[in-house]
């Protein structure tokens, strides 16, 4: 009886260990992570599991601590406004100069309206295939969603592409009330533009211009974002005025923010660039040596 008995028993053992091997390499459907774990989560794939990630140190940034993007910033908050409070708005779409501070007034938004209920879930641009299995996971929450996408363009071909155009408007199925995308770019029309393009337009008799196939194509899917809003690089003046309000919050003087002035322009013209994010590191830097 033994004899028979061990072999069957080395059968079963091997034929479970197939199983969960099975199980592993099967796609996992995505499942309801912990709500109330945090404010922010993050889509993740790893091989064929897929989940939502709470985020567990969400960045702090306020809407006070951007200056010199005050009309971009009244449009971003009056539609959240609107979302949050159950009013009709708009897909965003973020476009323009970078550094200029378009992720993190998205950010600010988010510890704006959290305690009103307003959530935020960051999608990768390669993930947006999945875009639909996340809104009908969070379709049913009483919370608000934001999808986030950050550097948002596309190559010829992607597959994210397609089912993002969908999602916006196009798809047999209507989005829910309860989520909006915002993407942030630093191209509006966010795939890649040829000169040979060019010669699809095509010129009527009294010298109108029509764009051809391939430019509507790379023009559609931006259009299907209700509200542009555009950022644009700083000017000098701008800059310095971001730099003292960084510096400000690291808690420098007035006296320092002003022997800073020279430094701070200098660390720009270092970097070909008077961005936001630029004025950022170098408050950063500044009050990291000037700490004492």
């Amino acid at each position: 009886m033994s004899n028979l008995t061990d072999p069957l028993l080395h059968l079963i053992s091997r034929a479970e260990a197939l199983i969960s091997r099975l199980e592993t390499a099967l796609p996992h459907g995505l499942l309801a992570p912990d709500w109330a774990a945090s404010t922010a989560f993050r889509y993740r794939k790893r091989g064929s599991s897929c989940a939502l990630e709470p985020v567990k140190h969400v960045a702090s940034i306020r809407l006070d601590s951007l200056v010199e993007v005050a009309p971009q910033k009244e449009r971003l908050l009056r539609n959240t406004e609107q979302f949050v409070s159950g009013r009709a708005a708009n897909n965003v779409l973020l476009t323009g100069a970078r550094g200029t501070g378009k992720s993190s007034l998205i950010k600010a938004c988010l510890n704006e309206f959290s305690a009103r209920g307003l959530r935020l879930i960051e999608v990768d641009k390669a993930d947006l295939v999945d875009l639909p299995d996340i809104i009908d996971l969070i379709a049913p929450r009483p919370e608000k969603f934001i999808v986030f996408c950050d550097d948002l363009s596309f190559d010829e071909g992607e597959s994210g592409y397609k089912a993002l155009k969908s999602t916006l408007d196009g798809s047999v199925t209507q989005a829910s009330d309860n989520v909006l995308i915002y993407a942030t770019s630093n191209r509006r029309h966010l795939l890649p533009e040829y000169m040979k393009e060019n010669l699809s337009y095509t010129h009527t008799e009294d010298g109108e211009v029509h764009p051809g196939e391939v430019i509507e194509e790379k023009i559609s899917l931006s259009e299907r974002f209700g509200l542009w809003v555009s950022f644009y690089p700083f000017t000098q003046d701008e800059y310095l005025a971001i730099v003292a309000q960084w510096l400000r919050g690291h808690g420098v003087r007035e006296d320092a923010i002003a022997a800073a002035r020279q430094e701070s322009l200098v660390w720009a013209l270092e970097r070909g660039s008077r961005s936001g994010r630029v004025a950022f590191q170098f408050a950063k830097d500044y009050a990291g040596r000037h700490a004492a």
